[in-house]
This record gives C-alpha cells, structure tokens and sequence, in this order.
C-alpha cells in the first residue's frame, strides 16, 4: 500500500514512523514534509494548501491512503474533494471539520446535544465584547473563533488584561481573520487533558489520554502555545472518570453530529477540564494533537494503518489498539521568543549521538544544509521517551536533551508535574 501523509511537523514525522511500521505499507510519501522525515517518508514538494496539487499528485501515484496531519486542509474541504474523486482519504469532511473551525459553531452543538462546556458569549465586534468585560467576573478565558495554531487563547485577570486581548486579536488582528469572531468563556477551575478518539462515525475507538503543556514556561507560565510536551498514561484520572468522559463527551458527541446530520469520521480529539462538577469540553480539534500524536504512538502497540483504513471503510469495530503499558514523555524544544518573534537558522549539536533506547526525536522545524542540522520554525524538535513510569521516562527524556543544544533553545523542564504528585 501507498499512503500519503499531509503536513511537515513532530506530529507527521511520527505518524509516518508509526506508519512505516506496518506490513501493509509499502511506500511513504509526505507533502510536503521535512527533511528530518527523510528516513521514513519520500518527500513530494507540496504545500499543505495546494489541495489540487495534493488530488492530482494522489492519483497520479496511485496513493491508498492519505493521512491529513493539520487542520486547516480539513476546514478547507480537502477531504470532500479527494472522496468526490474517489480517493480515500482519512479525516473528517468540511462540514464536520467546523467543530475546530468555528469555536462558535462548537459551541452551539454543544449547547442543542447537553454536552458539558463552559458558559460562553460571542462578539463580532470590539466594542461590545469590551462593554461586557467592563462588569463580568474575572478571571475569563478570551477565544479567537478560527483557527490560531493553539495561540488563540487568553486568561485574563482583570480589565486592562482582557482589553489588550481583545484589540490584539480584534484591531490589531494578530491572528488575522480568525480573530474576526471573539468569544468570552466562563473560566474553569480544575486540572486540563487531551483525550483523543477515532471514530468512523458509528463506532469509537478511545486512545490514550494525554496531558498537554500549553504555556511556554514552566509552571504554567508565559504565553499559550501549540504545546510544549505531553505524558500518557496518566496516574491521577481515576477509570471511572475516563468512563464518564467517553459516556458524556465523546459519545454523546459522534451522535450530536450524527443528528445534525453532519457525520463525524476521523480523529475527534477534545481539551476536556475536569472540575468539581465534572468533565468539561474546553474546545473540540478534528485531528491528532501535536505534541500528543508523539507520546499516544509511543505507547501504541496496534497497526495504525489497519486502524486508520478500517475508519474510512466503516469498518472500525473490527480492528482493536493495545497499548504499552510503559509511560510515554514527550519534550519539545523550541526556539527563543516562540510562541511570537523568533530567529532560524541556528545550528542543531547533538542529533548524531546515540540518545539511549527507547527514546524517538521527531522533526517539527528543522532543515538540513550541507550534512548539517538547523533550526526553522518555533518548535524545533519533540523528544519523546518511554519508561517504566512517569519518573523513568522523564530521566530518559531530560537525559537525551542534555545532548542536543542550538542557540536560545528553550524547553519546559517540568513536564508531567501533574502526574508527578
């Protein structure tokens, strides 16, 4: 089999490397990739965006399978026009797709299906959003309606906070057409985690859950970002909360969308807090997570092909995921001023060195120049380890990174903290 994985990060480096892995597989091809995905993948110099370059390149080569990494080929209806061409293609439709598209839009299916959320208003212009700010309860969790990368989201303590937001993302436009729409979110108390699920529209198939760390220093601190490392499984969510979870949120969601008559087929993976009035939807992704795609196929012990194919043929209860036991840590390092201003081009030490077993490094913005590695983007590399527990697979982890160094690298030296306790 032939498949095609599209994007060029840590998450398609390691969905290729899982990939490859399978007897079915034959040939990788990743557009438009990256030069750290060499080893696994054939790079095909395509950009995300090019869908018709995408569909013409798939059927030319006789591709089985697509794989779309990021979302916004998904919200721009890559996968409809792959299927209308008789392509298989994994992942939702357009349609399905605006549940991570639109938070507004999320949001009112949550509200006419009784999924559990926060309270929420929404604004298409500053100055009513500032009016409401001028007399809410802080703190409040400010939300750009499109898609910002994972940067779109702002806790604010008091006035001056909320309204610097708010004219970033509204008169400034940081985030650009995204931010047309704002919404204001009750705030939620209690402890944040990723939970993923495949789905084929009828049947699901939960993953592992992780744990993100999306501000960019430790102990929660600084700016939200794409992700700063993961850990699954993970020791303080007791089973029966990961059972009401699957009951309340992702079940009760596949058929939400079922009933909206907007099928669901794919990777529905959703930002849950878990507060004292139990589990709550933070915000829906239609895709696997980056940096957690990283640390839930660390630990997966099943076919991701087979799993994957059988989604787009319907036929998902007829294939199972094991899962390894061990725990999964996952690092990601980054360049100084991510998740805003931030320089390329310096060189990486280190990737030659043996960094130990059980220890993958998966690619996110780096170039090769010359038999040399650089930097080139914000998060430069995701470090992942397995261990026999939380504690071991942090040492492993901590200990690869002490062998990797380029200029103003910087990294979270805390992740699974959480867990830890």
């Amino acid at each position: 089999m032939k498949v095609l994985v599209i994007g060029s990060g840590a998450r398609e480096h390691a969905l290729c490397w899982k990939l490859k892995q399978s007897r079915h597989v034959k040939q990788i091809f990743a557009a438009p990739g990256s030069d750290g995905m060499a080893k696994v993948a054939t790079l095909v110099p395509i950009g995300v965006g090019e869908i018709d370059k995408l569909l013409a390149f798939a059927r030319e080569n006789r591709v089985d399978l697509t794989v779309v990494g990021p979302e916004d080929p998904l919200v721009a209806g890559i996968v409809d026009r792959f299927q209308k061409k008789g392509l298989r293609i994994y992942g939702p439709g357009q349609n399905a797709a605006r549940l991570e598209g639109s938070k507004a839009y999320a949001k009112d299916v949550m509200r006419r299906h009784a999924i559990p959320t926060a309270g929420h208003k929404t604004y298409d212009k500053p100055e009513p959003a500032l009016e409401y700010l001028t007399h809410c309860d802080y703190p409040v969790v400010l939300k750009a309606d499109g898609l910002a990368a994972g940067k779109g989201v702002s806790i604010v303590e008091d006035y001056a906070q909320a309204e610097a937001a708010v004219k970033e993302c509204m008169v400034r436009k940081r985030f650009g057409d995204a931010g047309k729409r704002l919404l204001i979110e009750d705030f939620l108390q209690g402890e944040e985690i990723s939970v993923h699920a495949i789905t084929d529209g009828h049947n699901i198939l939960p993953l592992c859950l992780a744990q993100d760390h999306k501000r960019v220093g430790d102990g929660d601190s600084g700016e939200n970002t794409g992700g700063m490392g993961t850990y699954s499984p993970l020791p303080q969510v007791e089973e029966a909360t990961s059972d009401q979870i699957q009951e309340e949120i992702i079940v009760r969601s596949v058929h939400a969308m079922n009933r909206e008559e907007v099928p669901f087929r794919g990777t529905m993976f959703v930002g849950v807090m878990l507060t004292k009035q139990g589990p709550r939807v933070l915000e829906y992704n239609v895709r696997f997570g980056d940096p957690e795609t990283q640390t839930i196929l660390a630990r997966l012990k099943g076919d991701l092909f087979e799993i994957l194919s059988a989604t787009v043929d319907g036929k998902l209860d007829q294939v199972q995921a094991d899962w390894d036991e061990r725990t999964a840590v996952t690092v990601v390092l980054a360049s100084g001023g991510y998740p805003r201003d931030f320089a390329k081009g310096y060189k990486i030490h280190g990737l030659e060195y043996d960094l130990g077993p059980d220890v993958m490094v998966f690619h996110a913005g780096t170039k090769k120049v010359d038999g040399e590695w650089f930097t080139n983007g914000g998060r430069v590399l995701s470090v992942t380890a397995l261990g026999q527990d939380l504690q071991e697979a942090r040492a492993k982890a901590y200990a690869a990174i002490e062998k990797i160094r380029f200029d103003k690298m910087i990294y979270r030296k805390d992740i699974g903290w959480r867990g830890m306790k």
